[in-house]
């Protein structure tokens, strides 16, 4: 699976399946895999933050930067656990732990009055003030 260019096996397959708690079907990590291929311009088997940009869904996103700093590059079993987060088939508990990770920034474990205010500042932008936040 490191090698881009290589096909994945069925156990590779089953692995990725598994890693991501049977979110997607055996064709989607396979549709997954080949749009992985086509982000890894290196073919090092990793997507870099840079990358990740290049979707352009991704890129306009106003907590694009938050999600990266989450990560700073994905190979492809965490390429998927990723998008997993987003699917419908995810489980609340998935998408709650998810959700929580992209309020704690700083990753202490607590979401507080300043990750929200950061999160509000990142969804905002100059279009309310920050006393309007308050």
């Amino acid at each position: 699976m490191g090698n881009t260019s290589s096909m994945l096996t069925q156990y590779d397959i089953e692995e990725v399946q598994e890693h991501c708690n049977n979110t997607f079907s055996q064709q989607e990590i396979v549709s997954l895999y080949q749009r992985f291929c086509q982000l890894d311009r290196s073919g090092g088997g990793f997507i870099s933050a840079d990358e990740f940009l290049s979707v352009p869904e991704f890129a306009v996103n106003p907590l694009s930067q938050r999600l990266l700093r989450m990560i700073d590059g994905l190979n492809f079993k965490e390429f998927v656990a990723f998008l997993s987060a987003f699917s419908s088939r995810a489980t609340p508990d998935q998408k709650i732990e998810f959700i929580f990770k992209v309020y704690d920034l700083d990753c202490n474990g607590k979401v507080t009055f300043n990750d929200i205010m950061d999160m509000l500042r990142d969804l905002t932008g100059t279009y309310i003030s920050e006393q309007q936040r308050q």
